[in-house]
């Protein structure tokens, strides 16, 4: 497994296939299909065929993607935080989700503040945006906490808006 970074708690590693059963898990959780949406990803193989399509194809083509949140001591996954490039976005973003048992607990403000840090030092970007739905406040205080400010809306297609926020290095 390819380690990206490690905080004091937490490991961000590359996903593998043997992640599946996890994507199917926080997928379907709580908070990701509220302000996410329905992946439709029910199963194990449904779940292999995101992670081929989704962060695997992304290391190869842009050499970052979403990675593997784990606690540090105990490898226990609880979440995915990473950087994406949307076409729709100027900038690369970052995006991150967690299961509900480890929210509130200060995990996402460490792991995408140092997946932020790794965008600015390790992949020399000026720039990180970051999209949230217009009703999720967690996640927009967590940005507004990290630094980024608020940029406007961006209208991924002819349903959806949400919240646009930038950070410069």
């Amino acid at each position: 497994m390819t380690i990206v970074l490690q905080t004091e708690r937490l490991t961000l590693r590359q996903f593998i296939m043997a992640d599946a059963p996890f994507i199917v898990e926080l997928l379907n959780s709580p908070n990701w299909l509220q302000f996410i949406g329905d992946r439709n990803i029910k199963t194990v193989p449904e779940a292999q065929s995101y992670l081929l399509q989704g962060p695997l194809l992304s290391y190869v083509i842009s050499g970052y993607g979403l990675y593997m949140v784990e606690l540090k001591d105990s490898g226990v996954p609880i979440g995915m935080c990473g950087l994406l490039k949307r076409p729709y976005l100027q900038y690369m973003d970052i995006g991150y989700a967690l299961l509900p048992e480890y929210e509130s607990m200060g995990y996402g403000y460490e792991i995408a503040t140092a997946t932020l840090q790794y965008a600015f030092e390790h992949l020399q970007q000026k720039h990180v945006a970051a999209i949230t739905a217009i009703n999720n406040q967690r996640s927009v205080a967590l940005l507004k906490k990290m630094g980024f400010y608020d940029s406007g809306t961006v209208n991924p297609d002819e349903n959806t808006e949400l919240l646009l926020f930038i950070k410069d290095a």
